[in-house]
C-alpha cells in the first residue's frame, strides 16, 4: 500500500479500482457457513462482496458436543441432539436466504469420536446436506485464512483453541505455512485425575512436542476462539479499557499474567456477569488460562492480538478469488459502504485527490486512513443532522471493519466526527481520545475539518479540476484556486469552513483563487 500521488499513475491506490461488478466477486454476495465445533455449532452468512464482508446473520447455539468425550470416547447424547436441531433449523434459515451453498464443517469433536462418522452420516441422510470432518491441519490452516483475511500480508503465529482441540499455524507474508494440532481444548482435559498439577504436567508435555514442530515463532500471537475472546473482554474489564472491540485488541505478555491472576482472585460468577460471558464460556475461562501462560512462555510472541476472524472466515477466504485477496479489506469495506450509502458514489475518490496536498508527508498506514475517511465521509447522511458526528464515530469505532487496529479506529471516528462537528470536546467519546496521541488528535481534526470543507464544493468531475487545494508547509500558506464557473461555490458558510481548516492546518497565511 504505497501513498504516491494518484494523479502520478491515473489509479486511485491501493490496488486500483473496485472490483464489486467482477462476477466472481459478485458470486460471494451471499456466502452461508456452518462450523460443527466441539463446544458450539455456529451458522454465518457473509455478505462477502467486499474485502472485508459484513455479517448478514450469525447464530451460535451451544451444544457441548464434546463434553465428556475423555471419559466415553463418544458424542455427548445431549449435545447431539442440540447439533441435530441446529442443522435443521439452519439448513431452512439457508433455503429462505436463497443461499447458492451452505458449507459445513464439522472439527474436533467429530472427527475424533467413536461414533463421529456415524452421527455425520444421520445428519446427512435427516438434511440432505453435505457435512466435512476436516483434519487438525486443514482446521489450522482454515483459522490462519481468517487471520488473514483481516491481516493480509501478516507475519505472526496464529491460535485456534476450541472445546476439544487447539490448533496452531504459521503465516508468512500472506502465506500459511507449518501448522499442527494438539489435544489442548479445555474439554480435553480439564478433568484429568490428579487436578491442577496433572494438568500443568499435560500442557507442558503437549508444549515442548508443539514447539518442537513448529519452531521459533517470535511475531505476532493471534488468538482465535471464544476462550480467548472471553479472555480478552476480562482483560478491557481490568485494565478499565474503552473501547470494547475485540478484533485487533492487543496485549503483551505481562499483561495477560495480570489477567490470568485477575480470573484466579474474582468470584467467576459475578466476573461472568459483568463481562457478558456466558456461563457455558466462562467455565472454560480458568482452564484456557492454563493453556494461555505456557504458550506465551513458549514461544515468547513480541506482542498479542486477538482476532474475531477464524474458521469460518477463512471458509470465506477460501472462496475468494486472488484478486480480492490481494485488496486492502478497510479500503474495500469503505468502497462498498460509500457505494451502498453515499449521496453521490465516487464522490469519496474526487475528494481524496482535492485534500491531498494536505497530507502529502503522512506514512502510508496514514494516507490510507484519509482514503477510508473520505469514502466513509458521507455514509451517514440519513442520520438526524443534530447526531450525524456520533453515528460517524460510532460507525468507525465499532463497525465490522477488517485491518483497522483500535489506535485506527479512533482516529477515523475523530475525523468523521470533525466532518460534522467543528470542536471534539463536550462528547460521549471523550474517554476514547486518549487511546491516541493528542498529536493524532490534531491530525484527525485536520482531516477531518478538509472533509468539511471539500464536501462544500461537491466535484461531480474530478477531471474538471474546477476545485483544487494548495498548502505550502514551509511558508504555512493555504491556497484555493476555484476555477471561474465555479465560483459561486464559494459562500458564506464555504468561507467560514475554508478559515476553520486554515485554523486547524495551522496556517498564517490564506488565499482565494479564481482562474
Amino acid at each position: 500500500m504505497d501513498g504516491h500521488d494518484p494523479s502520478e499513475t491515473g489509479e486511485w491506490t491501493p490496488f486500483g479500482k473496485p472490483l464489486f461488478d467482477d462476477p466472481k466477486t459478485r458470486a460471494l454476495s451471499r456466502v452461508g457457513v456452518v462450523d460443527i465445533g466441539s463446544n458450539s455449532v455456529r451458522l454465518v452468512v457473509f455478505n462477502g462482496a467486499a474485502r472485508s464482508p459484513a455479517y448478514f446473520y450469525n447464530e451460535k447455539i451451544m451444544c457441548g458436543l464434546g463434553e465428556g468425550m475423555r471419559e466415553t470416547g463418544r458424542l455427548n447424547p445431549e449435545g447431539k441432539e442440540r447439533a441435530r436441531s441446529a442443522l435443521a433449523r439452519f439448513k431452512l434459515l439457508a433455503e429462505s436466504m436463497e443461499l447458492p451453498l451452505l458449507s459445513i464443517v464439522a472439527t474436533a469433536a467429530m472427527r475424533e469420536a467413536e461414533d463421529g462418522e456415524s452421527f455425520r452420516k444421520e445428519l446427512e441422510a435427516e438434511t440432505g446436506l453435505t457435512i466435512y470432518v476436516i483434519d487438525g491441519e486443514e482446521e489450522a490452516r482454515l483459522s490462519a485464512q481468517g487471520v488473514l483475511l483481516g491481516w493480509p500480508g501478516s507475519f505472526g503465529l496464529v491460535c485456534d483453541i476450541g472445546g476439544s482441540s487447539m490448533e496452531l499455524a504459521e503465516i508468512q507474508g500472506g502465506e500459511v505455512g507449518k501448522r499442527i494440532t494438539s489435544a489442548l481444548g479445555p474439554l480435553k482435559f480439564k478433568d484429568l485425575d490428579g487436578g491442577a498439577h496433572a494438568r500443568a504436567d499435560y500442557v507442558a508435555a503437549e508444549m515442548a512436542s508443539l514447539k518442537e514442530h513448529m519452531g521459533s515463532q517470535r511475531d505476532r500471537l493471534f488468538l482465535v476462539g471464544g476462550s480467548w475472546r472471553a479472555l480478552a473482554r476480562i482483560d478491557m474489564e481490568r485494565r478499565g479499557y474503552p473501547l470494547h472491540v475485540l478484533h485487533e485488541y492487543r496485549m503483551d505478555a505481562q499483561a495477560v499474567r495480570d489477567t490470568i491472576a485477575f480470573v484466579q482472585d474474582q468470584d467467576l460468577e459475578q466476573l461472568r456477569s459483568v463481562c457478558g460471558i456466558s456461563s457455558s464460556r466462562m467455565a472454560l475461562v480458568p482452564y484456557a488460562c492454563e493453556v494461555l501462560g505456557p504458550l506465551i512462555d513458549t514461544f515468547r510472541p513480541k506482542d498479542i492480538a486477538i482476532s474475531s476472524y477464524g474458521i469460518r472466515e477463512g471458509m470465506l477466504y477460501e472462496q475468494m478469488p486472488d484478486d480480492l485477496r490481494q485488496r486492502d479489506p478497510l479500503i474495500e469495506a469503505c468502497r462498498f459502504a460509500e457505494r451502498k450509502d453515499a449521496r453521490l458514489p465516487g464522490f469519496g475518490r474526487a475528494l481524496y485527490k482535492f485534500i491531498l496536498p494536505l497530507f502529502r508527508d503522512d506514512v502510508a498506514d496514514r494516507l490510507r486512513l484519509v482514503k477510508a475517511a473520505c469514502l466513509l465521509h458521507d455514509v451517514s447522511w440519513r442520520a438526524h443532522p443534530d447526531y450525524r458526528a456520533e453515528v460517524c464515530f460510532d460507525y468507525a469505532t465499532r463497525a465490522n471493519l477488517g485491518g483497522l487496529k483500535h489506535s485506527e479506529r479512533i482516529f477515523l471516528g475523530l475525523a468523521l466526527l470533525h466532518r460534522y462537528r467543528n470542536k471534539r470536546e463536550g462528547t460521549r467519546f471523550e474517554g476514547l481520545y486518549d487511546l491516541i496521541s493528542a498529536e493524532a488528535q490534531q491530525h484527525a481534526e485536520v482531516l477531518g475539518k478538509a472533509l468539511r470543507f471539500g464536501a462544500m464544493l461537491w466535484m461531480v468531475d474530478e477531471d474538471q479540476r474546477q476545485a483544487r487545494l494548495e498548502w505550502q508547509s514551509k511558508t504555512k500558506t493555504l491556497r484555493l484556486h476555484l476555477a471561474e464557473h465555479a465560483a459561486p461555490l464559494y459562500g458564506e458558510v464555504t468561507e467560514a469552513r475554508f478559515n476553520s481548516l486554515a485554523t486547524a492546518v495551522g496556517a498564517v497565511e490564506t488565499e482565494v483563487l479564481f482562474t
